[in-house]
């Protein structure tokens, strides 16, 4: 399993929306190849600041199925117009479980 992080921050007084596309957006996730769970996150330092946690099963489910669909557009679609920049994207593999 590959967890994508997108650290995401958003326009002033645009979050709400964004909170509001990303549950919209939850299907088309839910749809994409290789997806298995979705979570945003919203920092208490900073609120304007989100982080976007999508499990997939390989990186390329990511990078390759998902962003090369028509569901990427539309996911954009419903949130791109929130982003105060674009969103900083990793991908991290868990490598040690402390408990």
């Amino acid at each position: 399993m590959v967890l994508e992080i997108a650290q995401i921050d958003v326009k002033p007084g645009m979050e709400a929306e964004l909170e509001a596309g990303v549950a919209q957006a939850a299907p088309i996730f839910r749809r994409a190849q290789g997806c298995s769970g979705l979570t945003l996150q919203r920092s208490i330092e900073k609120p304007a600041r989100y982080r976007l946690f999508v499990k997939w099963e390989t990186v390329e489910n990511h990078t390759v199925d998902f962003r090369g669909s028509p569901d990427f557009a539309e996911w954009r679609k419903l949130v791109g117009h929130c982003f105060a920049a674009p969103p900083e994207v990793e991908h991290v593999r868990e490598v040690v479980t402390g408990f």
